[in-house]
This record gives C-alpha cells, structure tokens and sequence, in this order.
C-alpha cells in the first residue's frame, strides 16, 4: 500500500511539474511560427513608391531655401504625409538671416584631414558647389530654378506616430529636403528626403502599433549650415517630456531617446579613377554608411544605436551591408550629438569619401533624376530598410 501511494504521488507530482513546462512549450512554440512583424513592414517598402516620391520633389527643382519653390516643395511634403494617415503633422517656424562671407575660413583649414575628423585615403577629385545656371543644360531645370534666395521667415514640416505604450519618448527620423547646385536635387537630398516619408507612410497604417513614438522631420536650410535643426533643437529641446495640458496624456515634445539622418543614399560607384571620372555603374560592393561623431558628447550611445542599425541591416536589407564610422559630420544630427545619442546614414562616409569627390554629382546641375539607375535606388530602398528594421524594433512596433 505504502508503495502504491508514492506511486500515486510520484505520477501527481509529475504531472502536475509536467503541465506548465508543456503549455511553455507550446507558447515558444506558437511564438517562433508567428510572422515577423518586423520583416512585414519592411516588405511594405517597395523599389517603384520609393522613386515615384523622389520623382514628385524633383518637380520643384532644387528646392533651394528661400524661395517659392522650396515653399511648394513643404506644402508637397505636407499633403503627402497627410495623405498616409500621419494626422500629426505641424511646422517649426524659425527666421533665417545668412552670416556675412568669411572668404579666409576655408583658406585656414586643414584640407589634409577631413570634414569630421576622418583622415583622407586614395585619390580624390574635386568638389564643390555650383552656381553657374549655364551649366544646367536642361533648359525647364534651368527656368525652375531661377529664382533667388532671400533672407526672412522659413518653414519646415515634420509628423508624429504616437506611441500606445510610452507617447512621452520618442525617435526622431529626419532628412533635409532643400538642395541647391542647378540641378534637382534628386540624391541630395530627394533620396533622404523621399525614405523618410516612405517610412512615415508605413508606420503611420492603422493596422501599426509602435510602444513609443516616432517623429519624422523634414528639415530645411541643411545647405546653409543646418539652420531648421538648429532651430528646432532651440525651440524643441526644452519642451521635452512635458505633458500638455496637464493630465491629458499628450506630450506635444516626448523626451527625445535618439536622432537617425539621412542624406544622399544613391551613388555608391567607387573612388575616383586617376583622371578623376567614376564609374557609370553602382558597384556590387557598394554599402550603407552609418556614422556617429566620437567627439561628441553622447558618443558612446551613438556608437551602441549605430550598432543596432548594422545588425538591422544584416538581418533585413536585402543587397546591400551596412558599415559603421565615427566621422558623422556636416548633417543635421550634428545639432543633437550632445544632447542625444545621434547618428547618420549617407551612401559614403561624409569628410573621407564624399568630401574628396566620391559623388560626382554632389552639388551640381547632373544632381537630377534621370542621372540615376535601379541599381542606384536600390541603394536608397536598401537604407531605408535598415532605419525601418531599427526603428521598428527599437518603438516596439507590432501589426494589428
């Protein structure tokens, strides 16, 4: 008797330690087959919607600060991210008066060393920015551009997915939407421009659900020193967190968690030869540059998101890697890197490669949307499919 009821107990016991290792089992299990939400979104993103929306902003020429077109331009970019469903959408509003020419400040440079800190390698071509308008051979570019800048009031637009979980934190997404050069501007910056709206419309379908918001901004005057991020890190900043009104659950400023820029995505094709010509032809080891700045003073939590991003992209781009510096310079995170953990995204490392010649097209009248391949926008999709992937796992964001 004595043996048949420790038996009994031995199986009760056992069964009883059995049931919830079984039912975790299946939980696991059901959790391992449910589809990747992450993957799904980026599957949202597609080759022909990416180039449509690089297309539409090229009709406003470069888009230069200061002018009608530019204006039109930020009217463009609004009605489209209220088309997608991003209903929280403003404008930072901010005065722009050019500094007087300082002609020795470049002369003073050190052109040995790059724009950043980077250290130059190879050989290198010239750059600059044109301001020749006979040298635009399209005659309809030609007459879309010719409107001067002028000083006074700018305007820049940017939306809001607001978070389920924490609405009082966020991630800012950004790219400059003015050019300048006689050209338009399709890759600097239609290309960074038109990835963070595709991004804006994907996360902004009511059947996405994201713990903590995402803003995404579209900046301007990044040409004439980075003028709108400034701006908006001198209104914006000091509104962080705030709830208001006072018990409502609305933070018209969340607490700022990490700033992504993007910039010039297209044109990957090498160093230049020794007669200083390129490639006609995208390179098949062409790659995703993210950088961050090591002198900055949240350098150490720009390195770790830089980091998230590559692994993003190694788990869900699907041609292009992912490579990570420390040169992140002349882009409109340099305005967060000490206030936040802030990085970068461009086709080539900004002072090492950009900066000696790498992109024959930076800045100048060829900087127009027929210059570019498939091979080319594909770089650009390959991008946004890293921020998308980062950003998707960084908000928690689920499909409902």
């Amino acid at each position: 008797m004595t043996r048949l009821i420790r038996t009994i107990r031995s199986l009760l016991v056992s069964a009883l330690l059995g049931l919830p290792t079984v039912a975790a089992a299946q939980v696991d299990s059901a959790r391992a087959s449910a589809p990747d939400p992450v993957a799904l979104l980026v599957a949202r993103l597609d080759l022909e919607q990416y180039k449509a929306t690089i297309k539409g902003l090229t009709q406003f020429g470069d888009r230069r600060q200061g002018t009608d077109r530019n204006r039109a331009a930020v009217d463009w970019i609004e009605a489209q991210l209220r088309s997608y469903g991003c209903s929280n959408v403003a404008r930072l509003k901010y005065d722009y008066q050019p500094q007087p020419p300082n002609p020795g400040a470049r002369q003073n440079r050190d052109t040995s060393r790059a724009s950043g800190g980077g250290r130059y390698r190879g050989l290198r071509a010239r750059t600059g920015v044109n301001t020749d308008s006979l040298k635009q051979p399209d005659a309809r570019v030609r007459a879309i551009d010719m409107q001067p800048t002028t000083p006074g009031a700018r305007e820049e637009v940017y939306c809001t997915k607001v978070g389920t979980g924490h609405p009082s934190e966020m991630y800012i997404v950004g790219g400059h939407m003015d050019g300048h050069g006689w050209g338009e501007a399709a890759n600097d910056d239609g290309s960074g421009t038109a990835l963070v709206m595709q991004l804006a419309r994907i996360f902004s379908a009511p059947d996405v659900r994201t713990d903590r918001s995402i803003r995404f901004v579209l900046w301007n005057n990044e040409e004439t020193g980075l003028n709108g991020a400034r701006a908006y890190v001198e209104q914006r900043q000091p509104l962080q967190g705030k709830e208001d009104p006072p018990g409502s659950g609305k933070y018209p400023e969340p607490t700022w968690l990490g700033m992504i820029q993007h910039d010039m995505m297209l044109w990957d094709h090498g160093m230049p030869r020794a007669d200083g010509s390129l490639s006609p032809e995208q390179r098949p080891e062409a790659d995703v540059n993210i950088e961050f700045q090591s002198s900055a003073k949240f350098a150490p939590q720009a390195q770790q998101l830089a980091f998230v991003f590559q692994v993003a992209n190694e788990k869900y781009a699907t041609d292009y890697p992912a490579t990570v510096g420390a040169h992140m310079t002349n882009t409109d995170s340099a305005p967060f890197q000490d206030v936040v953990a802030a990085i970068s995204l461009r086709e080539n490392e900004r002072g090492t490669q950009i900066g000696a010649g790498w992109d024959p097209n930076w800045h100048q009248p060829t900087d127009v949307y027929a210059t570019y391949s498939d091979k080319d926008f594909r770089l650009g999709l390959n991008a946004a499919q890293t921020t998308l992937a980062a950003v998707a796992g960084l908000v928690g964001a689920t499909i409902k």
